[in-house]
């Protein structure tokens, strides 16, 4: 009898956000090593231990951003190549204005596709972005808990965005979330928004959603600063003693330490604790609701 989707073991799903100017394939290529790394620490196998929940492995899936940029939206690209102005370069926005507060033209269309990939792939379990997707993956994290939709609409009278339509669905009762909220989020050289009061209810109330982030101390493209703005962004954004550190700086400078493997263990052991913590929540939860006296 052929086995159809709902009778496959459950897998672990990761979301892979891209950086400015990259595409999902290119992503994909980059971060090779690393899929193999996290394919090896969580393989297809019988349930037991961390893999009780996802017996089926883990699926990482790269989307490509929907705004194609032109050479004079990549700063230090050569704007004089004949017959070639588009090359494959794609953003989840493009940021406006020489100072800040800046503005994000085009945030509805790349939120949008993200949504999108969730309905079509999904339900994923974590996210993981680089750079300018470092920054969707905080953003992503915090639109689908629950009450940030009325954090948005508090915000909205004060001049904040609206929450973005491609988040929520119809269920043929009442509008939900385009998925259930994401156990994990992990952001390479990401940074917090623009601190344009537009972008705050990303931040307020801070994202719930454990999230790790990776800094290179030699990193020349997004600032300390910028990156720490996420980092505080996060209810225990720097971890909880005797638990995994959750900010991680490596050595070098603007791009995903892939094969690096105390950077990978790093990420692993994140993965494992939070998968492990959540697992152990729903597991008490259930034996509370069959101790209780049913009147039946």
């Amino acid at each position: 009898m052929a086995t159809t989707a709902s009778d496959s073991p459950r897998k672990l799903r990761i979301l892979m956000l891209h950086g400015y100017t990259q595409s999902g394939p290119l992503f994909h290529a980059k971060t090779k090593a690393l899929e193999k790394s996290l394919a090896k620490a969580f393989p297809a196998a019988p349930a037991q231990g961390h893999l009780a929940t996802h017996p089926g492995g883990i699926e990482l899936h790269y989307p490509t951003a929907p705004i194609k940029l032109s050479y004079s939206d990549i700063p230090g690209a050569a704007t004089d190549l004949e017959g070639d102005d588009s090359p494959e370069a794609y953003g989840w926005w493009r940021r406006k204005g020489e100072g800040e507060p800046y503005t994000y033209e085009g945030m509805d269309r790349g939120l949008a596709t993200i949504a999108e990939t969730m309905q079509r792939d999904g339900p994923f379990d974590g996210v993981i972005g680089f750079s300018q997707g470092g920054a969707a993956a905080g953003m992503v994290a915090a639109l689908l808990e629950d009450g940030r939709r009325a954090a948005f609409e508090a915000a909205q009278s004060k001049g904040g965005m609206r929450f973005p339509d491609s988040f929520t669905r119809d269920s043929g009762y009442i509008e939900e979330a385009v998925q259930a909220p994401l156990k994990f989020a992990v952001s390479y050289s990401g940074f917090g928004a623009s601190t344009n009061a537009m972008y705050q209810a990303f931040y307020e109330p801070l994202i719930e959603t454990p999230m790790m982030h990776f800094l290179g101390s030699l990193d020349t493209v997004v600032s300390e600063e910028r990156s720490l703005r996420l980092v505080e962004a996060c209810k225990d954004g720097r971890g909880k003693d005797g638990k995994v550190q959750r900010v991680v700086y490596h050595p070098g400078g603007h791009f995903l330490p892939s094969s690096q493997k105390q950077y990978v263990a790093a990420l692993v052991a994140f993965i494992r604790e939070v998968m492990s913590e959540q697992a152990g929540s729903a597991q008490k939860k259930e034996e509370r609701v069959e101790d209780m006296d049913l009147p039946f």
